[in-house]
């Protein structure tokens, strides 16, 4: 079963598109939730980006900038990031280092170890 990846009209997903990491960060410290599950981020600048407590379950990150983000309180189970940078990310816990390397070489979906 292929998914598309959606491109949404949630004004906080319309940040991330244009690339306003700070004035989302803002919303989301004032409590304004994020719709970004199976989201399209593709190449875009995530660097910045407050991503503690998002959903980003099956989200196309191929090509996106995530450079020093902490991911590793983010939800990110069925996520690709084939080509992102990721220098200095942060990924939770529960992902293999062989899943992100798969997502990141492969584009393949990254699972949650089984607990």
């Amino acid at each position: 079963m292929s998914r598309t990846p959606e491109i949404k009209t949630d004004p906080m997903y319309q940040l991330l598109r244009d690339e306003n990491t700070t004035e989302f960060n803002e919303r989301k410290a004032k409590g304004e939730k994020a719709d970004l599950a199976n989201s399209d981020l593709r190449s875009m600048d995530l660097r910045g980006l407050d991503a503690s407590g998002l959903d980003m379950r099956g989200c196309y990150l191929r090509q996106a900038d995530l450079r020093g983000v902490d991911l590793s309180n983010t939800l990110l189970e069925g996520a690709s990031i084939k080509g992102a940078k990721i220098s200095g990310a942060t990924f939770p816990a529960t992902l293999s280092a062989e899943e992100i390397t798969l997502s990141l070489l492969h584009g393949t979906c990254m699972r949650n170890a089984p607990k």
